[in-house]
């Protein structure tokens, strides 16, 4: 089982940037497939970014395509989220997730483990 802490929300101006980073206990970051997730007031969790276990496989929601990359350091048992040129239709509490799973999956409930999340607003 691992724990998830979810860190680096904050208020940004619109073109702005961010950095979230996810940190894991208890078991190591490198046994799982890693995901972000966002949810908007009054909309379903969405969503943003994977990560394959070793890092070497991507993939992105089209809308954050060019502007995010999530990375990865298995040795440090964290994985990050840079988000630049933010806009304020990405304002959302940000959540981190992880699968046991090898494939990249864009659906919440494929993921086994979820972060507190972390308030991202980008105003305009």
């Amino acid at each position: 089982q691992v724990q998830l802490v979810d860190s680096g929300g904050g208020l940004v101006q619109a073109g702005g940037s961010l950095r979230l980073s996810c940190a894991a206990s208890g078991r190591t970051v490198s046994s799982y497939t890693m995901g972000w997730f966002r949810q908007a007031p009054g909309k379903e969790r969405e969503f943003v970014a994977v990560i394959g276990r070793t890092g070497g496989n991507t993939d992105y929601t089209d809308s954050v395509k060019g502007r995010f990359t999530i990375s990865r350091e298995n040795a440090k048992n964290t994985v990050t989220l840079q988000m630049n040129n933010l806009k304020p239709e990405d304002t959302a509490v940000y959540y981190c997730a992880a699968r046991v799973g090898s494939l990249l999956k864009r659906t919440a409930n494929n993921y086994d483990y979820w972060g507190q999340g972390t308030q991202v607003t980008v105003s305009s």
